[in-house]
C-alpha cells in the first residue's frame, strides 16, 4: 500500500512506533538515479511538511514529496497534519531558530542523498584535474552528464558557493556555542 507517491502533495508527517515502511526516490525520473531505505519506529516520512510549517512566508500550497513511501508491514504511528504544524511553529517562535533548520536539514534523507550526489560530483572533478596539474581543462560537455549513471549536479550550477556558505554558517554556529559555554 502507497502512503505517498513522489511528487504528490504531504498533507501530514507519519511518525512510526511499528512497523516498517519502504522510502525510495528517482529524483523526478531521472534515467539511472535510484535511492531507497527502510524506516522503521522512530522515524518518520514527509519532513518536507515541517519545513514548509517553519517558512515564514505562510505559503498556501502543500509542498509536494521527495519519495515514494509505501507500507511492508502493519505500520502503527501518528501523524500531524498541515494546519496542525503550522499552528505549533506559529506558537513556538524558537522553531524559526537557524540551528533548527540545520538539524532538519542534516537528518532529511532528501539533503543527505543531494549531500552524496555533490561529494561524489566534486570527487570526479577532482580525479579529473589530478592528472594535469600543468594544464587547464575544462568541464566535461553537457553529454558527459546526461550519460551518467546517477544524477550529479553541474559543477557550474552555483552549488558550490551555496554548499560554502551552508558549511562556513554551520561552523560559525558550533564555535557560537562553544564560545557561549566558556
Amino acid at each position: 500500500m502507497h502512503l505517498v507517491h513522489e511528487e504528490d502533495q504531504v498533507n501530514e508527517m507519519l511518525f512510526i512506533l511499528r512497523g516498517h515502511l519502504y522510502s525510495y526516490t528517482t529524483y523526478g525520473g531521472r534515467i539511472g538515479f535510484f535511492n531507497s531505505l527502510i524506516l522503521g519506529p522512530n522515524d518518520m516520512c514527509g519532513e518536507e511538511l515541517l519545513t514548509w510549517a517553519l517558512d515564514t512566508r505562510h505559503l498556501d500550497v502543500l509542498p509536494l514529496s521527495t519519495r515514494t513511501v509505501k507500507a511492508i508491514s502493519d505500520v502503527e504511528g501518528f501523524t500531524l497534519g498541515a494546519e496542525d504544524l503550522k499552528f505549533i511553529s506559529l506558537q513556538f517562535r524558537r522553531m524559526h531558530s537557524r540551528e533548527l533548520k540545520h538539524k532538519l536539514r542534516f537528518y532529511s534523507q532528501h539533503w543527505r542523498t543531494w549531500a552524496a550526489c555533490f561529494i561524489q560530483a566534486a570527487w570526479r572533478r577532482h580525479k579529473s584535474y589530478e592528472g594535469s596539474a600543468t594544464e587547464v581543462q575544462q568541464f566535461p560537455s553537457d553529454t558527459a552528464y546526461e550519460n551518467m549513471d546517477m544524477f550529479v549536479p553541474r559543477p557550474d550550477a552555483g552549488i558550490e558557493a551555496y554548499a560554502a556558505r551552508l558549511i562556513a554558517d554551520i561552523r560559525r554556529s558550533a564555535s557560537n556555542r562553544f564560545l557561549a559555554m566558556i
